[in-house]
């Protein structure tokens, strides 16, 4: 390291070449992130490098996991107290990345693994971008998501690069690209294998290669007048998917680079506008809430799951086996039924093909059809996806028992039976865990890992640190009907259908819904999971076999919702989560969200989730309940304040 330099979270080091390696490494954070001292410590270096000037400059991580995850989203809760402090973090970021692209000697960023918002900023400050062909590359600028903009550069340079119509789709959405992806749409130079990388590095920041920019179309509508009409299109497909303004910030992100050249420190109304709104305090917490529930996967080690063993290849298994497959796990898969395990593979092709080479080929290398269960023996996690049936799951568990090794956990997928009733038969209960997923696997985040009295405290934060390796977000929840989601769905849905019995046309009841925020009606939510199981969901749940007549009616009928192409709606060719142009009853969103919050609120006094924080968690992560509103339990303080 350079001697004259006090560096904490960067290391800087030259070669015979003169060429300058600036290597950044966190203590005592798992990730990178670029707080305030890692800006003043770069800040420091490219001073440094003014007086000193290398033949060229490559920028890359000491992280194993990664290169950089963004910002330092702790250091956002000054907002709050201080409006001012977004704008002088802002303009710190923007005006560093400003002097890191116009230095005159070459600059190349070497990337690996996660790349996400502030660190993708940096990367696009670099006049070359190289990235290493390892699993899970993501790069992307999600601050969207956050409620903010990419204010470090991000608006200006990414148009430039990738073109401006790939550019407002990343930064609208949020949207991660993979190692094809970002080599395809121009955003990385160079994807190469990890024993040539830095050789390719060296070769690259000497080459005098002029830098990459976007050409043709992407190029041609970042200037006038076709900015103007590209911006005017994406506002409308903004206000299209929130027709009322409950996330300002992409408009704000079009504002920003339509009218300011990507600069929001040029009208410091928009910046204001963001920090300040509850869209953005609540999307932080948001945030804090995902930290939360990641770090019960860090209680466990993860190393130990290698082989997963999925019994029942249906639409649960099946996705539970391709999801662990993608995420670079042995996955073995057993049915009775050859055909289910025929279209379970069918299913893994499909998402598979949508990854990048490498990716896909090891997915593929990792799906194995195991009709007669082989891999029972070896596997460190046994799932079990069967149907909802206590006598066929007891005798499964008595026919498996003896052939797991002592080191394996036993879990069941169950969505509605007790742990104490279905451990009975065995004779290692305490190694027997609920890990709940929910449909479409792949889809959503959340998994609730369900846990009994007796249950093995290492068994417990195994299942939680497997469930953290396949990039999922487990919720510890106490063995209780319905656990959490599914037991505030449910009186949701059937508050749904009782409006359905008064005469409320369905599409005006999950317009309601769909306007309060949420992703999908609770209507279309029924027919999604299924009538015939809402019908049992509800008569389990509610304690009482009196269910909406208009349910009723419909499974006696056999019209069970999107597998059978009909049930409260038809969907053949119907899109989801259309919005009815009829009136809304007043109040109707309001009386819709009441039993949703109760049933929240009796979870809770359960004592089955930890405390409210979490059961917020659980339920923006299970449900998709809006975001922006920070959780049922958060929400509720805003219609009955204390």
């Amino acid at each position: 390291m350079i001697s004259e330099l006090t560096l904490k979270n960067w290391i800087l080091s030259r070669d015979e070449k003169n060429i300058a390696y600036l290597v950044i490494d966190c203590p005592d954070r798992s990730m990178n992130a670029l707080s305030a001292e890692v800006m003043d410590e770069l800040t420091q270096i490219v001073d440094y490098l003014d007086k000193h000037q290398p033949a060229g400059l490559i920028i890359r991580s000491g992280k194993e996991n990664g290169f950089i995850a963004g910002a330092d989203i702790n250091e956002f809760s000054a907002f709050e107290q201080e409006p001012k402090a977004g704008e002088v973090l802002i303009q710190r970021g923007w005006d560093l990345f400003n002097r890191l692209a116009k230095v005159p000697y070459p600059t190349l960023a070497l990337i690996h693994g996660v790349c996400l918002g502030g660190g993708l900023e940096l990367v696009l400050a670099c006049r070359y971008r190289v990235l290493v062909d390892t699993p899970k590359p993501s790069l992307g600028l999600p601050e969207v998501m956050l409620g903010i903009y990419p204010g470090w550069g991000g608006v200006k340079r990414l148009p430039d690069i990738v073109g401006a119509k790939t550019a407002i789709d990343m930064m609208l959405t949020g949207r991660r690209l993979d190692a094809r992806k970002a080599k395809s749409t121009g955003l990385v130079d160079y994807v190469v294998a990890p024993r040539v990388a830095l050789q390719t590095a060296q070769q690259v920041v000497l080459s005098g290669k002029m830098p990459h920019q976007a050409k043709g179309i992407g190029k041609l509508l970042n200037t006038y007048p076709f900015k103007k009409i590209l911006a005017h299109m994406a506002r409308q497909q903004v206000q299209k998917k929130d027709p009322l303004g409950h996330y300002p910030a992409p408009l704000a992100i079009l504002d920003i680079w339509e009218k300011h050249g990507g600069n929001g420190l040029e009208d410091s109304s928009i910046i204001q506008q963001l920090l300040l709104s509850p869209t953005t305090k609540n999307l932080l917490r948001v945030f804090h809430l995902q930290e939360r529930l990641k770090s019960y996967s860090k209680k466990g080690d993860a190393n130990t799951i290698k082989h997963v063993h999925v019994i029942g290849a249906g639409i649960m298994g099946g996705g539970i086996a391709t999801w662990c497959a993608l995420q670079g796990l042995k996955v073995t898969i057993q049915d009775t039924n050859y055909k289910h395990i025929a279209n379970a593979l069918k299913q893994a092709s499909s998402l598979f093909a949508r990854k990048d080479k490498h990716t896909a080929q090891q997915a593929r290398d990792n799906f194995i059809p195991d009709p007669q269960g082989l891999g029972i023996e070896r596997a460190d996690i046994i799932i079990e996806a069967i149907f909802e049936n206590l006598d066929a799951k007891h005798a499964l568990y008595r026919e498996i028992e003896s052939r797991i090794k002592p080191s394996a956990i036993l879990a069941t997928n169950t969505s509605s039976l007790s742990l104490a009733d279905l451990r009975k038969p065995l004779a290692h209960p305490e190694r027997f865990i609920g890990v709940h997923f929910f449909n479409p696997v792949a889809k959503m985040p959340l998994v609730e890992v369900i846990t009994a009295e007796g249950i093995n405290k290492d068994v417990i934060h195994q299942a939680c640190a497997f469930v953290g390796r396949i990039g999922k977000l487990p919720l510890l929840v106490k063995d209780s009907p319905g656990f959490l989601v599914n037991a505030v769905l449910v009186p949701y849905m059937l508050e749904a259908m009782r409006c359905v019995d008064e005469g409320i046309e369905p599409e005006v009841i999950d317009t309601a819904m769909l306007k309060f925020g949420m992703p999908m009606g609770p209507i279309e939510l029924a027919d999604t999971v299924g009538l015939d199981i809402a019908i049992a969901a509800g008569t389990q749940l509610s304690g009482t076999s009196q269910v909406p007549s208009c349910l009723t009616q419909l499974v006696d009928q056999h019209k069970l919702g999107k597998k059978t192409g009909e049930g409260f709606y038809q969907w053949k060719n119907r899109k989801t989560s259309q919005f009815s142009q009829k009136d809304i009853p007043e109040h109707l969103a309001l009386r819709l969200i009441t039993p949703f919050i109760n049933q929240a609120q009796a979870q809770l006094d359960k004592g089955i989730i930890e405390d409210a924080d979490l059961v917020d968690a659980g339920i923006i992560f299970g449900t998709g309940f809006a975001p922006f509103r920070g959780g049922p339990l958060n929400y509720r303080k805003t219609i009955y304040p204390q």
